[in-house]
């Protein structure tokens, strides 16, 4: 192999997945089999199998049990939209997330005492091990999981107090923002940082992915005065979703 040449099994999965984008091996067609692209691109057996295994790492093609290896439906990506603020007057912890006045979605949560991991504590400026409320969301849009998310508020902020829950109380529901006013605490900032990685396998049985799946994480954290009131990790799956930012000009 000379200087910048491609591995084999990368050109023989470049060309099946050109084949695959320009449709010419379309969604529910079976990928030419093991022997066949052996065959056609004139290579061992190994190099097929590895060109097979990045199609699907990449999402392009499913095994299926007994029949062989198929394309896959192709999902237009759907745009989640975010802003640091929402509207006044309060929303849903689902449009908090979404900041779309036009988005319409049910959720699911569960909230619990923790301790602050090393990361954490990190992101909240706490000492490790110190008392959080851990919340759980799973949001769905048209029933179908779009969305995952975990936030970390420090109990040294909210316990005791009437916000300690994020789901339940006077304001449950309300979101941090609207919630952290309640007892005082302005916030004044939000950062969000933007990466991405393969899916964690309970990410993707809760989002209904496959193994191999990128999924969207956001690292979002609210200040009050530069310290840190809430964090939490939004997970989303990025074949099906584009995120798209709505920041106002100052």
């Amino acid at each position: 192999m000379t200087f910048g040449e491609q591995p084999a099994y990368l050109r023989v999965a470049g060309d099946l997945r050109k084949k695959i984008v320009d449709g010419s091996l379309p969604p529910h067609t079976r990928l030419p089999s093991q022997a066949r692209i052996r065959e056609e691109y004139g290579v061992s057996d190994t190099v097929a199998l590895e060109a097979r295994k990045v199609l699907m790492a990449e999402g392009l093609v499913e095994g299926r049990s007994g029949s062989g290896t198929y394309v896959r439906e192709r999902p237009v990506p759907r745009r989640i939209a975010r802003s640091g603020f929402r509207p006044s007057g309060g929303a849903t912890p689902f449009r908090q997330e979404q900041a779309d006045a036009e988005a319409r979605g049910t959720w699911e949560s569960s909230s619990a005492q923790a301790e602050a991991s090393v990361a954490v504590a990190e992101r909240l400026g706490v000492k490790p091990g110190d008392r959080v409320m851990c919340t759980k969301y799973l949001f769905r849009e048209a029933g179908e999981a779009m969305m995952l998310s975990t936030s970390w508020e420090p109990l040294a902020v909210t316990g005791r107090t009437p916000v300690m829950l994020p789901e339940e109380g006077p304001l449950g529901g309300m979101g941090v923002v609207e919630r952290m006013r309640a007892i005082d605490v302005i916030v004044d900032n939000v950062t969000e940082e933007v990466g991405a990685r393969p899916g964690l396998a309970e990410e993707l049985q809760a989002l209904g992915g496959v193994p191999g799946h990128v999924v969207i994480v956001i690292q979002r954290t609210y200040y009050a005065s530069g310290r840190p009131v809430e964090t939490a990790d939004v997970v989303i799956p990025a074949d099906r979703y584009r995120v798209a930012y709505h920041l106002p000009v100052k």
